[in-house]
């Protein structure tokens, strides 16, 4: 081999030792309570800022099959709703295995999609009850760079367990026990030293802080006894950390690290399932039962709901842009708001029905039905401007996940007669 060749085969494995090596380092800094990662991981239910937004300086495919831009895809037994999340060069799911009665929290590596462990944390007792749509599986990991923390609804009570990134269980802490109504849903948020949790439920709600290192209660409340399937989401808004939490007819605001109750308003409607956006000034929430219901509140705690409407945005999450709300309603059916105001700019049909939540790419959003075609329109106030159509597998209500220029999307057909899951990486190989 000429001289050249060997030097550039060296540096290129030196490069790839470093890479891989970085990729499997914690994202912890000194401090052990800051939490840090690299701009190509997604360590969270709505991404590292908590909203919907996957960062801009990527260029994930437009344009997708089950042969183009497919750089792995990897069986996923049993079945989940839970988003992946990704890590360094490890992604990780939730699922529930009915023939096993196992619910389990499964690693795949990154690079090629290889399953590298799957841990069982919880054996028997499954019920199958409540929105034939739900699934034993629905929540998405959260990940601090050193421990995972996973949420399950198992025997009549919601758990949270702390594993650590081999797979080995740290701890398990019983929230609170769970009266069954459409299911559970709720996934975990990491802040400071925290893991946060709720559970809202017709028994025993409650929304909780752990401590990340041992899983004691950091602090604790009760909650309405009304069913609830919101994830807490800390959002900085009018200058300062705020846990919200919308459902059982209230918007509340927690301080995050204490709990301390900030403020409080009836300001949604009952049974809530999307996370709350700001654009700092004000919050916007949506639920979909008893009614539907969109709004604009002030979040300096006066209280006062800035504008209203009875748009049905239940299921899939809402997104922020350049002073305009974005959303794809549940029956299909892209629109675009004013955010001061609550004007509507345009609204467009598309095809299918949606649970999953749109992902904001750039100027490009990315939103897939339960029928597993995802539309990607621009983020834009001059009407509905369609990028690309793309179909993947049968069925899709997990939201993708886009990072590393790759998007990772969680699917599920029929292969030889049964339900099959699949988790694509999609691009370039």
């Amino acid at each position: 081999m000429p001289r050249l060749m060997i030097v550039a085969a060296f540096t290129c494995l030196v490069l790839e030792i470093a890479s891989s090596t970085t990729a499997n380092e914690p994202r912890n800094s000194g401090n052990p309570n800051d939490v840090h990662f690299a701009s190509t991981d997604w360590p969270w239910w709505r991404g590292q800022q908590r909203n919907g937004v996957a960062d801009s300086d990527q260029e994930p495919p437009l344009h997708w099959s089950e042969t183009k831009n497919v750089a792995w895809k990897s069986p996923v037994p049993g079945r989940g709703h839970g988003s992946p999340i990704v890590v360094g060069n490890q992604v990780f799911l939730l699922t529930a295995e009915l023939d096993r009665e196992v619910q389990s929290v499964i690693c795949f590596n990154r690079a090629t999609g290889t399953q590298m462990w799957q841990t069982d944390l919880h054996k028997g007792g499954l019920n199958l009850k409540g929105n034939s749509k739900s699934s034993l599986a629905n929540s998405s990991v959260a990940c601090d760079g050193e421990r995972i923390f996973a949420n399950f609804l198992h025997d009549g009570a919601v758990y949270t367990t702390a594993l650590g990134l081999d797979g080995k269980q740290l701890w398990q802490t019983k929230i609170t026990d769970y009266v069954l109504h459409q299911g559970f849903g709720s996934s975990p948020a990491i802040y400071d030293h925290l893991v946060i949790v709720s559970a809202d439920n017709k028994g025993t709600g409650a929304i909780a802080a752990l401590d990340r290192a041992t899983g004691k209660f950091v602090w604790k409340h009760d909650r309405p006894k009304l069913p609830n399937y919101t994830s807490p989401i800390i959002l900085k808004a009018a200058g300062r950390d705020q846990l919200i939490f919308s459902g059982c007819n209230l918007v509340t605001s927690f301080e995050p690290l204490t709990g301390e109750k900030l403020w409080e308003i009836k300001g949604s409607t009952e049974e809530c399932v999307t996370s709350t956006v700001t654009d700092g000034n004000l919050i916007y929430t949506s639920g979909g039962y008893p009614k539907n219901h969109l709004s604009a509140v002030l979040a300096d705690g006066s209280g006062k709901i800035v504008w209203e409407n009875t748009t049905r945005v239940y299921v899939p999450s809402m997104l922020f842009k350049d002073g305009y709300l974005y959303a794809v309603l549940d029956a299909g059916v892209a629109s675009c708001w004013k955010c001061d105001t609550g004007e509507e700019i345009w609204k467009e049909r598309i095809e299918g029905t949606f649970s999953a939540s749109p992902v904001l790419v750039g100027d490009n959003i990315f939103a897939t039905n339960e029928a597993g075609k995802t539309f990607i329109f621009k983020a834009s106030t001059k009407g509905y401007q369609q990028v690309a159509e793309n179909q993947l597998a049968e069925e899709v209500f997990a939201t993708p996940t886009i990072c590393g220029s790759r998007i990772y999307m969680r699917t599920a057909s029929t292969i030889d007669g049964k339900r099959q899951e699949m988790l694509y990486c999609l691009g370039a190989k």
